[in-house]
């Protein structure tokens, strides 16, 4: 989420202007972080939002790195009335290639916060960058279509889904002929088998796959019956090796089924929450940088490593150790009902083995 307050201490910013009941200026956001941990320095250069998360790309080099992209990345002035809008700079987009970021899934509530031509705009910044989009398109057909990674000894493929339970309006949903997301009509389990075929209609004996779906409230560790059987029958059908779940601010629970890694929530990498009162005891300062090991044979899970990281005057730096060991015992606690464990390794990273 690195719009609104972050697009503003970036060196490029877009307009402050915003249209929500509860703050009219971006900037305001930037003040509201600065009263809650001291000063935020301004005109900042592309890789500053990322601090320590750049050495932990360094130690791990991963082969693909992909994020959901919730934000509009444009500098029109065409607000949907929605309540929230997030938009960066396309200047400021360059914090994208600072972080290596291969591909940004968009099928999500914030993406279209400026409009079509908002959504066109965020579509032409990444072309232009090289970055590789899926989810959302200038009809149904290019918001359908995988992203495709040509990783050493196989081919990636990355679906992007959205669903209004995640806030996404119904009339933002592609068509053949106008600019939107890739909307599934809902989580039932045709749904799932629907998107399962769409699939196997493009994955090729070799190809990993994975999934990645806007789903859910925002705050709260529920996971609804309809979410696992959605993602189960990714798996079952259509041999997903990810399902990376967002919405939530925060981490919700994993799942290892048959050797294949659901993210039932990933929570925020980013954000511009500091100093937002109202939800602190689900800690939405605190992030993770998810590491996955695939087979690239099988497709299977080999291992999940995940970095904590703190936000502090909107930077990713390094949490206290009490900190670690908070979000350690609280995902470990909302897995349980999976079989899913949890351990903390010397170097505070969190594993995950296959089971």
């Amino acid at each position: 989420m690195c719009g609104r307050g972050i697009d503003q201490v970036l060196a490029q910013p877009s307009s402050p202007e915003i249209y929500e009941d509860y703050l009219r200026s971006a900037q305001d956001y930037v003040l509201l972080a600065e009263r809650a941990n001291g000063p935020v320095p301004r005109s900042n250069g592309p890789s500053y939002i990322w601090g320590a998360a750049l050495d932990a790309f360094e130690r791990m080099r991963p082969d693909a790195r992909i994020v959901n992209l919730e934000t509009a990345v444009t500098r029109s002035n065409e607000h949907v009335n929605k309540g929230i809008n997030y938009r960066m700079s396309p200047e400021n987009a360059q914090c994208l290639s600072a972080a290596g970021i291969d591909c940004c899934v968009l099928a999500n509530n914030h993406v279209l916060d400026w409009g079509r031509f908002g959504l066109n705009e965020t579509l032409a910044t990444l072309h232009t960058l090289k970055i590789k989009a899926a989810g959302a398109g200038r009809n149904i057909r290019e918001a359908s279509a995988p992203a495709v990674l040509d990783l050493e000894g196989a081919r990636l493929l990355i679906f992007s889904f959205g669903s209004t339970s995640s806030g996404i309006p119904c009339d933002w949903a592609a068509s053949d002929n106008e600019p939107g997301v890739n909307l599934l009509p809902d989580l039932s389990e045709a749904s799932a088998l629907m998107a399962a075929d769409q699939i196997a209609a493009i994955r090729k004996p070799g190809d990993l796959t994975i999934v990645s779906i806007h789903w859910g409230s925002n705050w709260g560790y529920h996971i609804f019956d309809e979410q696992a059987v959605f993602a189960r029958t990714l798996v079952d059908k259509a041999d997903v090796s990810i399902v990376h779940g967002h919405s939530s601010h925060h981490p919700r629970p994993i799942e290892v089924y048959r050797n294949r890694l659901i993210l039932y929530g990933c929570g925020d990498f980013l954000n511009d929450y500091e100093g937002i009162r109202g939800f602190e005891h689900y800690r939405d300062d605190l992030a993770l940088m998810y590491f996955v090991d695939l087979a690239p044979t099988s497709g299977n899970l080999l291992a999940l490593t995940m970095v904590p990281l703190q936000i502090r005057n909107f930077r990713l730096t390094i949490p206290p150790r009490e900190d670690i060991a908070w979000i350690k015992g609280v995902l470990d606690r909302e897995c349980q009902q999976y079989g899913t464990n949890v351990r903390l390794d010397s170097e505070g990273q969190l594993l995950v083995a296959a089971v």
